[in-house]
């Protein structure tokens, strides 16, 4: 701070400071992958005694990795402020999400937004796999997490590069409006002037109606449950929910909130955070446009793969929506990956469990398309 009082070149020396930031975070990155990349026998000795909470045990480097998080003293989400954390959360992939895998194209556009907008535009992302000779693609119509509130199309560059490269399928990334700039159904009504717009205007740019995936992790598989929900009925549905531990009910209190609440990464503060920046008031969260499972009937919805982690507090709520689903008589097929936490779909390039666990996402994805006739 001295040498900003006192330099008369003010502004330089704050561009300088920045840059060495990033630089300092560039190096942190590599020594945390660095170190979790050691081999397994140093890491559980390192580690300590395995974590087990509710009959599950933590996979011993995200164990390992949760440890050097804390020792980084990383403050909570709430106590940075919301363009803090959206800036904080971005570097994160960066860091956790491996290599970029290679696809065929990508297109940055902007779609028609809903009437609230008055006239704005929506942020989509497209993305090809390479080296695809059919006319049609399915497409995977992609949701991002952040609990409304953070999250961005330049933060799941890597995930949809890596959904789009192993399952053959177009990826179209939606950059819905953001809370508390945009509160409560701003985000449900973008997704859904995004899936109008893809079923009326995709195949124009080689994408199927007929094969449109609605998926999305966290918050973003909870807009992807929602907007199933809503497209009952129209001439164009999708085909199939792909939901990656979806928030499903927020009105309540579920075990696993407790007993994972708390050290493994997605903490309870964090969800209350969440939903105060995304709500008009707490009477909303009520509402089965905010907590699906809260809908009085689930029957007509297109078949669902619903993935949770062990170690998550939405771990219950997306069982109990999975179990809710099938009891409807809609094909439902859930897994958890008992050994990992929430947000893992970003970890694919630090934790080899959570690369394996994409690596069964996309083989369950492939499958289902196959079954369907897809």
């Amino acid at each position: 701070m001295r040498l900003l009082a006192h330099c008369e070149a003010g502004a330089d020396v704050l561009e300088a400071g920045m840059e060495i930031k990033e630089i300092a975070r560039e190096l942190q990155g590599k020594a945390a992958n660095m170190a979790l990349r050691m081999p397994i026998s140093w890491v559980n000795i390192l580690a300590g005694a395995p974590v087990s909470v509710d009959g599950r045990v933590l996979d011993a480097r995200t164990q390992w990795f949760l440890q050097l998080l804390a020792r980084s003293g990383q403050q909570p989400l709430q106590s940075l402020g919301v363009a803090q954390a959206r800036a904080e959360f971005d570097i994160f992939q960066a860091i956790m999400g491996g290599r970029a895998l290679p696809v065929g194209e990508i297109i940055d556009r902007t779609i028609a937004a809903p009437a609230a907008m008055h006239g704005g535009r929506l942020r989509v992302r497209l993305y090809r796999p390479a080296g695809s000779v059919a006319r049609l693609l399915p497409a995977i119509l992609f949701f991002h997490g952040g609990g409304f509130t953070i999250g961005s199309l330049e933060g799941y560059d890597l995930p949809c590069r890596y959904f789009c490269n192993r399952t053959g399928c177009a990826v179209v990334a939606i950059d819905y409006r953001l809370a508390p700039e945009h509160k409560f159904p701003a985000a449900i009504d973008d997704a859904v002037a995004a899936f109008r717009w893809l079923a009326s205007d995709g195949a124009g740019f080689g994408i199927d109606p007929a094969r449109i995936i609605v998926a999305g992790d966290s918050a973003g598989g909870t807009i992807a449950a929602v907007l199933a929900q809503l497209m009952r009925g129209e001439a164009c549905t999708p085909c199939l929910q792909w939901l990656i531990y979806p928030a499903t009910d927020m009105s309540v209190d579920w075990p696993s909130h407790t007993s994972c609440g708390e050290g493994f990464l997605l903490t309870l503060s964090d969800m209350q955070w969440f939903l105060g920046q995304y709500l008009h008031e707490p009477a909303e969260a009520a509402d089965p446009r905010v907590s699906p499972l809260r809908a009085a009937d689930l029957s007509g919805l297109p078949p669902a793969l619903v993935f949770t982690a062990g170690f998550d507090p939405l771990r219950d709520e997306g069982q109990a929506y999975a179990d809710k689903m099938q009891a409807a008589g809609v094909k439902t097929i859930h897994r958890e990956f008992d050994s990992l936490i929430h947000g893992f779909i970003c970890m694919r390039g630090a934790l080899q469990a959570a690369a394996r666990a994409m690596d069964d996402m996309v083989v369950g994805l492939r499958h289902e398309l196959a079954r369907l006739g897809h």
